[in-house]
């Protein structure tokens, strides 16, 4: 096993790594790095040194060229899934190493086209909404959707962030560690409304299981819960968090808002809240006043 985690073994002797492992978030922390990407930083570097069977420190530039071919033309991986891992490569020989190499020595992969982000129909979201298999998914669909939160900001909600008051939602530590609010919308505070009183959460808004000791949901069940709900709904379509969020700026064009406005609203910028009309509001989805919400189990 190689990596950053725990421990390489080389034959069957076990060398401990531990203190790369440490330097290496401790310099992602620094520059105060989002957990997820502190995360996915790490484990590059774990399945790198995995695949060449050294530890990393022993590997270097031609290293990384000849593991990003193995991602793109064996794995078959998406280019923007490969930069991530170059960008992961390149903080720890860069950052956490401090090797002076060229900046062309470990090149990014390159798009060979632009892909546009793929979005659902109002109806699509109406149907997605509709399939989810318990109040908490569908208030964390309907979440997702009307304020276009990304999935590890969504999981990181507490109790006090739902100001109803303000009609707002509190984001801390998003994208770059900054906080932000987005927009609560009637209809999602409503349904949060529901949800708190079936659920009861106390200080995370979404709370894991019993046994996860107090922590919120994992990201993993929130991508579960949009595939399922969009599998119960029959929609061919891979369905994820990211789709919900790209759905909701595609429809608030559609409504009329501007391209500024768009940017900004996903940004939040209060003077916008006022003249810009929640997608979700539109959607012809059904309320929900049964407590005992669930999905009916199948034959």
């Amino acid at each position: 096993m190689y990596g950053l985690s725990g421990e390489y073994c080389v034959g069957h002797k076990e060398v401990p790594v531990t203190r790369l492992r440490k330097v290496m978030l401790e310099e992602l922390q620094r520059r105060n790095f989002s957990s997820e990407t502190v995360r996915e930083y790490i484990g590059a570097v774990e399945r790198f040194a995995r695949y060449f069977g050294k530890p990393p420190d022993q590997l270097g530039p031609d290293h990384i060229r000849q593991y990003q071919a193995y991602l793109l033309h064996e794995r078959k991986l998406a280019v923007g899934t490969v930069v991530a891992q170059t960008a992961g490569l390149r903080f720890f020989f860069v950052r956490t190493l401090k090797r002076r190499f060229p900046p062309d020595s470990i090149p990014y992969p390159k798009y060979t086209h632009h892909r546009t982000p793929r979005v659902l129909s109002p109806e699509e979201v109406a149907r997605v909404i509709e399939a989810a298999g318990n109040l908490q998914a569908r208030a964390i669909l309907m979440a997702l959707y009307s304020t276009g939160v990304r999935r590890s900001e969504l999981v990181h909600l507490r109790v006090e962030d739902i100001d109803s008051e303000r009609m707002i939602v509190h984001i801390r530590k998003g994208k770059g560690g900054k906080d932000r609010d987005v927009p609560l919308c009637p209809k999602l505070l409503e349904t949060l409304r529901e949800y708190w009183r079936w659920k009861k959460p106390k200080t995370w808004l979404f709370p894991g299981e019993p046994r996860g000791k107090g922590e919120h949901l994992t990201d993993k069940a929130v991508w579960y819960a949009c595939a399922e709900a969009a599998r119960h709904a029959g929609l061919k379509k891979r369905v994820s968090p990211h789709m919900l969020r790209h759905s909701f700026a595609t429809h608030l064009l559609e409504d009329g808002a501007d391209l500024e406005a768009t940017s900004i609203y996903l940004h939040l910028s209060r003077r916008h809240l006022d003249k810009t009309v929640n997608p979700l509001e539109h959607l012809p989805i059904s309320g929900t006043s049964d407590r005992l919400y669930h999905r009916k189990r199948q034959k």
